[in-house]
Parts: structure tokens; sequence; C-alpha cells
């Protein structure tokens, strides 16, 4: 291209070319697209001829130097399917005007590394490769239904408005990164509905001021060991990776602004597309200030890969989308304020993890039985560990349901027996045979009047010679019973008579009976009142 002086008109312009620089001028926009659907369609395999082609070169210097705008107008670039040959590299530069371009086509990557632009719209448009690492924008980011051949690079980049990315279509580059926005700040809204990517999705330590959504995109690394790998993601909102409803009313497909939210999350009977992670998940550390909501997600992992939501707080975690056949769920030092789960999302026996895994509530979806909910702390605990079981009995007194945090600190019981010594053992199924540990009360009552009837009808068919002749209280079989059962209270009969043979043989039962039914009882309500 001839050497042209800033804002100066170069001599060697082509004819869509000098129709881009005067459109340039007038803020209108440049449309070179040819009408027909077949072949304006910019990811198609038919080639656009030079008829509707501008040189990068061109571009840039519209966007760094670029010419006044006619008297009462805005300068901006607007193109319409327009195909820009050679690389287009802003980097560093700065871009005044704003820019929007729809269904055009790249012949060669996007090079905009530390380049600040106000607002930067690329709608519908085949790229090779945006590399925008350090970018800066006043506005928006807009990148929605594009196809991006060798991934994006938006490392550092900080968005002034809203990232839209929903409908895209990336593939991986070089290093196996679909999106690599380590580190990048977004202050309003992540816009990702109907994402597709096709490698990692590498979102580390980045910032997004409201909510991040990610409603219906379809996530895929076979490639390697994650697909969204976000540790120390900030969400100050929402962040969404549910299904999608499509039952909706789709914008203009000419509109300058693609419709924000697509779609919300489905009701049930309507038509919606899921969530699709198909590779591992990591947003260890991360911070949502509202909610992480897996409504109606799926996960298709391998063996080695995880769900790993360790450490992660967050006011609410909506747990409540398919089953994953594989794979783990990883929960250890999360904080929860409410759990929203189902009582079919979870993975089975060793599928999920724990460990330190703090919630206040519980706010089950449909049916969640005790049973099932004692087989999901069961699936997580392998090996035996009491604090899962103290946290879920703990948060179930807390909302009032005393009865089943007794059975839930019977069941820890009863997993904590399988690890002792044989001895123990044995007074361990003793304990729970008698009295279930002391949190079943009522069945110690019934032992108790059991043995007090039976030692009752025992004394009444034989009364034993009192030891001191004159000073003695008359016989009474039911109180001598009740005296021997009882280990602490003296009723007055115990010690008054003289018992031989056989009947001493059943008093020292009764007592010992006696003494066995006392001290689990009074094991099982201390371990009440420190729990309580």
């Amino acid at each position: 291209m001839a050497e042209a002086r800033p804002g100066e008109e170069p001599a060697d312009l082509t004819d869509p070319e000098r129709r881009m620089w005067q459109a340039y001028r007038t803020g209108s926009v440049c449309d070179l697209s040819a009408r027909a659907a077949d072949e304006d369609n910019p990811h198609s395999d038919r080639a656009w001829g030079g008829g509707r082609s501008v040189r990068a070169q061109v571009v840039a210097l519209l966007l760094l130097h670029g010419p006044p705008p006619v008297p009462g107008r805005v300068a901006s670039l607007k193109l319409r399917g327009v195909r820009i040959t050679g690389r287009l590299d802003l980097s560093g530069g700065i871009v005044q005007p704003y820019v929007e371009l729809q269904s055009c086509r790249f012949d060669s990557e996007i090079q905009l590394s530390e380049t600040r632009f106000v607002t930067l719209r690329l709608v519908n448009c085949a790229i090779p490769r945006l590399d925008a690492s350090r970018l800066h924008t006043e506005g928006d980011l807009h990148l929605p239904r594009c196809r991006v051949a060798r991934g994006i690079r938006l490392t550092d980049a900080q968005i002034g408005t809203d990232l839209l990315i929903s409908q895209a279509v990336v593939q991986r580059d070089n290093k196996g990164r679909a999106i690599a926005a380590d580190g990048m700040s977004v202050a309003q809204d992540f816009q990702g509905e109907l994402l597709e990517t096709y490698g990692e999705v590498s979102l580390r330590g980045a910032k997004v001021g409201v909510s991040m959504n990610l409603r219906g995109a379809r996530l895929r690394n076979p490639y390697g060991r994650r697909a969204l790998n976000a540790p120390q993601l900030t969400v100050e909102r929402t962040l969404y990776l549910t299904s999608i409803a499509l039952d909706y009313v789709p914008g203009d497909s000419g509109s300058s602004t693609p419709p924000y939210g697509l779609g919300q999350t489905p009701t049930r009977g309507q038509r919606a597309q899921r969530f699709e992670c198909r590779g591992g998940l990591r947003l260890d550390d991360g911070r949502f200030g509202d909610a992480v909501d897996f409504y109606g997600a799926r996960f298709t992992l391998t063996e080695e890969q995880e769900v790993s939501l360790r450490r992660i707080q967050t006011p609410e975690l909506r747990f409540v989308g398919e089953r994953p056949e594989r794979g783990r769920v990883v929960l250890s030092g999360a904080k929860v304020v409410k759990l929203v789960d189902t009582s079919t999302s979870w993975p089975g026996q060793g599928g999920v993890s724990m460990e330190g895994f703090a919630y206040e509530n519980l706010a089950p979806r449909g049916h969640f039985p005790l049973a099932r909910r004692l087989a999901w702390v069961e699936a997580a605990t392998p090996e035996y560990s009491p604090e899962p079981y103290e946290r879920l009995a703990a948060v179930l007194r807390a909302s009032g349901e005393d009865a089943d945090a007794r059975e839930v600190l019977l069941a820890k019981q009863r997993r904590r027996r399988a690890t002792l010594p044989p001895a123990l053992k044995a007074w361990g199924y003793l304990q729970d045979w008698t009295v279930a540990y002391g949190y079943r009360p009522g069945r110690a009552a019934l032992w108790m009047a059991v043995l007090w009837a039976a030692g009752a009808l025992l004394f009444s068919r034989h009364e034993p010679p009192p030891i001191k002749a004159d000073e003695h209280p008359n016989w009474e079989a039911a109180l001598y019973a009740l005296d021997l059962l009882l280990p602490v209270i003296d009723l007055g009969q115990e010690g008054q008579w003289k018992v031989e043979g056989g009947w001493q043989w059943g008093s020292a039962a009764l007592v010992l009976l006696g003494w066995i039914l006392a001290t689990t009882v009074a094991a099982g309500a201390s371990r009440l009142l420190r729990r309580g």
C-alpha cells in the first residue's frame, strides 16, 4: 500500500476500500454482501472475490489514523459481508472510533495485544485466530456467532462493560486452549449462552463484575484434562452453568447490538439445551456473590476427571444437574450457606468428596428421603469420617428435624463400629441392639419395662427371709426388682433380704443389665447434650 499521511486517503485504494473509506467518514455501514444467503455465509467454503475484499492495512489505517468525519457525523467503522485480507495488527494502538463488523471473513489472525478500544463488536465473523491479550475496552467486546479456528486469547484483558460470546464456536490453539483468558476482568456481564468450545477454556483468576452466563454452552476438550479451568474465579453475582430454554423469540438478525440473554433457565416441559461439559471442570477457590447454578448440567468425565469445587465460597450452590456416570465431584473445603440438590444429581460410591464441606441449610428439590441423604454421605466417605455425619446432623437439628438428626448420628456410630477391634465392636452391637447408642431413648424404656416385669414375676414366687429379723421393710417383689435395675437410686429393698442360690443369680443378672442400660443411656444423653 502506498504511503499516506494520517487522515489522507491513499492513492491506491480499490473500489471496495474506497467505499469503506467514505462510509467511515459518515459513520454508515459499508455493505459488500451479495444479498444471497448461500453466498454471504462467512463460514462456508464458498470463495469471496475481490469485489468484496479490503486489505487489513487499510482497515488499520482507518482505525489508527483515519480521516476526520463529515461535518455533523461521527466517524465509525461498520462493515457487513466484507473479506479482510492479510493480517490485521493493531497491537499497542489506540482505536477511538466505534467498530462493528458483521458477517465478515478474515483471511489471517487478528492481533489486538495491548490495544485500547471504546467498543468492539465482531458479529458472526469467520476468524482464524484472535489474540487480544491485555486488550482494554471502555465499552463492550462482542463476539457472538463468530467462529474462531485457532483459539481466542484474552489474557489480562480489561473489558469496560460486557463481554458477549454467545453462540460462538471456538477451536483450540496450538496449546490446546480454545479460550485463554487468565486474569481477565469484565466490569459487568459475561454472556456465553450456547457457546461451543473444542479445547480448554482457561479463566484462572478472572473477575466478572455482575453475572457470568454459560447457559446451554457445550464445552468439550477431548485433548486434555479439563474443559473449563477457572480456579480463583470471582463472580459478583451468579455463575450460570445451566440448561437454557429454547422457546424464545430471537432478535433481528441485522441488529447492530445482539440481544442479551437469549433465553432463561427452562421450566418443566420447555424445550431446552443442556449445559454440557465433556472434560473436567475446575472452580477451586472461587468466590461467587449470589450462587453457582448447575440446573440441568451434564458432565461427561473419565475416571480421572473431576467437577472440582474445592474451597469455593457462595451463598447458594444449586447442584441439580444429571448424575455424572464417571469421575468425581469434589467439595472439599467449600463453604455454602444453602445447598440446593436432588437425590439423583450426585454420583454413587466413591464419586463424591466432601471433607471439610460446610453448609448451613438444605433445600432439596423433589423428594429426598433421609436414607438417600445418608447414602450421599456414605458415598463421600469410603473410609469412615465423622465430620460429614456431624455436619448433616447439625443442619437437620437447626431446621427442627431432631429425629432425623438422631438417625444420622446413629448411622455414624454404626459406620464407626466397623473400624473397631472385636471386643469394642461386640460392645457396640450390644449398645445398638439395646438402646441404639442412646439415640432412641424409647427403646431403653421398653427394655427397662420388660426387665422390670420379668423381675417382678420372678420374685413374686419367692419371698426371701430378711437379713435383720426385727428391722426390715415389707416384701414387695415389684419394688425389689426395680431397686435392682436402678443402679443409683435406692428404694430401700436391695440389701434387706437374704437371697440365695438361683435367686441370687437372678438378682445379679438384673443388676448387671440395669448397669448396661444405664451406662448406654447416659452415654447417649451426653452425646445429645454435647451436640446441642
